[in-house]
């Protein structure tokens, strides 16, 4: 696979906290640049962006960010804010509580509620895989393909560990066929990023891989695929 072709599949990221317009603005120039899938930002700049860019970027944003435990509503509300500013894609977080008390139903019925308000525009899952046993990855996998979601993805990046291989081969295995992976939090080498595809990954949410083939030929075929 191309460097390139591996920078299509990247959500480019900027959520911290103190993130200022000029970082915004250098994510998306950046975005622009490299083609990739996206770029994921605060709620906050999605009009901005959309206002600034138009369509000439997919805009990506985060719901129930980065714990999860606002209410379905709540959540609800965000995202259709956000959809009616220019977003095209909804990262939401799952409410972990829910979750350790294995009400299962009620993570799907979010999921299947946030999806019928995101329509055809895309929703992908954050499943905080640091914060769960693998029984409750395996029970995310469910009620994610049962909730009709596009991805289930494994880190905000702001829990207490991000993305592994063994959460995407576990993933894999157990998620619908129309169900696709993201992983993201702690990925920041192109081996990596190339490991992470190779794993069955079709996103990786990242703030690094741009800037880690700014001097690369892009055309170049990288040897880790």
């Amino acid at each position: 696979m191309k460097i390139r072709e591996m920078l299509e599949h990247v959500d480019h990221t900027q959520l911290q906290a103190y993130a200022v317009w000029e970082d915004i603005k250098k994510l998306c120039e950046e975005a622009l640049t490299y083609h990739t899938a996206s770029v994921c930002i605060p709620p906050s700049y999605v009009k901005r962006v959309h206002e600034t860019y138009g369509e000439k970027l997919t805009i990506c944003t985060v719901v129930g960010f980065p714990l999860g435990y606002s209410s379905t509503e709540a959540k609800l509300a965000e995202t259709r804010q956000a959809l009616q500013e220019g977003c095209s894609e909804i990262d939401m977080v799952i409410n972990i509580g829910d979750v350790k008390n294995g009400d299962y139903d009620k993570v799907k019925a979010e999921i299947a509620a946030l999806k019928q308000c995101c329509g055809s525009h895309i929703l992908k899952v954050i499943v905080e895989t640091c914060y769960l046993t693998k029984e409750e990855k395996i029970a995310m996998c469910k009620s994610v393909t049962e909730g009709g979601a596009d991805y289930i993805k494994t880190s905000t990046g702001f829990g207490t560990g991000g993305a592994i291989i063994e959460d995407v081969e576990l993933f894999a295995k157990y998620i619908g066929p129309n169900v696709k992976i993201k992983a993201a939090g702690g990925i920041g080498s192109l081996k990596e990023l190339a490991m992470f595809l190779k794993a069955g990954c079709d996103r990786i949410g990242t703030s690094r891989a741009v800037g880690l083939c700014k001097d690369m030929d892009l055309e170049a075929e990288y040897g880790e695929i």
